[in-house]
């Protein structure tokens, strides 16, 4: 029997309208508190330990705590644990990098020994990648869409300043005819060595160079048309498939279009947020959909057919004789499609309010006093 996850904000120790800010303190405090290196040996605080780093890497992402707050766990079912969570990755290692700096000195928590049975750790930030191919950073944009766009999806089109390799130079940064050289003070390494005083004692410690900025080369002279820095930027649109069923607050994720990689890296992802515009008649509710819909007394009385305005356009209702105001019936599938199944929709959940008129001619008071005679009202 697989062991049950515990809530990620029960592992934090955090409420579910925890902000960021919140949530990185508990994590800070728990990281100190159970890192293996602090409790060698202790399988359970290694154990701690990585479930807290596991619960972070979720909650500190926007879009994946959307996902885990929608879904759940289930939101990362078979995709390698959370979310792929992989604490040698450089994605972990860019949201944990800045944390462990903080608390274990300025070069990341290399001088530790990295996760003890973590896959053998993975040293600091700058040690695991200086000079070796790194993925660009991510690119976030928004687009509005409408209710019905929302539902039913629709391709839009996206325009943002998009990097890419220099014409001049060849993506080198050096004026052409000339190359980077090789930097004196890592001497190509990417990176520099240093000892610091920590909580635990004397430690190694190792940082990016600050000369090379980890690429192991300075540019003597630059190109001149894009002032070595490698890349030029140009205007540059996209069509993004919005997928049926999105919601507000989610994202769509163009893999590639990006900011370039470094050393011959990937480029980024472009991660386009939704904007979705509130609806006249329809409330949403996950993948259900909600309205109010009047009725006249003596249809709800008497009973009978009336039209019922839906996403896919006007239905016919029976309604039932002796109808109660803010009866509540299910237009069964006629909700929103689910974004992680397309053969499957929600419902649309009807509230039937039974209407009182406000003004009537002499003939419709006499007709209701007629009834209530017959209903011998007092």
């Amino acid at each position: 029997m697989a062991e049950t996850k515990r809530d990620y904000y029960e592992v934090l120790g955090v409420p579910k309208d925890a902000d960021e800010a919140a949530i990185k303190k508990a994590y800070r405090g728990l990281a100190k508190k159970y890192h293996p290196d602090a409790n060698p040996g202790d399988k359970e605080a290694e154990a701690k330990f990585k479930e807290a780093s596991e619960a972070y890497a979720i909650l500190s992402d926007p879009d994946k705590r959307r996902q885990y707050d929608q879904f759940g766990h289930s939101a990362f079912d078979g995709m390698g644990g959370a979310g792929g969570f992989d604490p040698n990755s450089p994605e972990f290692q860019d949201i944990f990098g800045d944390i462990f700096s903080d608390l274990f000195g300025g070069g990341g928590f290399g001088g530790f020994g990295g996760f003890g049975g973590f896959g053998g750790g993975f040293g600091s930030r700058s040690s695991a990648r200086a000079n070796q191919p790194m993925r660009g950073a991510s690119v976030r944009t928004s687009v509005r869409l409408s209710f019905e766009e929302a539902v039913f999806g629709c391709e839009k089109e996206v325009t943002i300043n998009f990097r890419e390799m220099c014409d001049n130079c060849k993506g080198t940064g050096a004026k052409p005819g000339t190359q980077p050289e090789t930097c004196s003070k890592c001497k190509g390494q990417g990176r520099i060595v240093y000892t610091q005083q920590s909580l635990f004692g004397t430690v190694q410690n190792v940082a990016e160079c600050p000369d090379c900025h980890g690429t192991g080369k300075v540019v003597k002279e630059k190109c001149q048309s894009c002032h070595g820095s490698g890349y030029k930027t140009t205007r540059k649109t996209f069509k993004v498939s919005i997928p049926a069923g999105i919601d507000n607050g989610q994202s769509v994720r163009l893999s590639g279009a990006g900011e370039p990689g470094t050393n011959g890296g990937p480029r980024g992802d472009l991660l386009v947020e939704v904007v979705v515009s509130q609806h006249p008649i329809f409330k949403r509710q996950d993948v259900n959909l909600f309205s109010t819909v009047p009725i006249t007394f003596s249809k709800a009385a008497l009973g009978g057919p009336i039209r019922v305005k839906t996403i896919d356009g006007e239905v016919e209702y029976e309604v039932k004789a002796g109808t109660q105001t803010d009866t509540k019936v299910r237009l069964k599938g006629k909700g929103v499609p689910s974004l992680r199944n397309k053969n499957l929709r929600g419902d649309h959940y009807i509230t039937l309010v039974v209407q009182v008129p406000t003004t009537m001619t002499a003939a419709q008071k006499e007709a209701l006093k007629a009834y209530k005679e017959a209903m011998r009202e007092s």
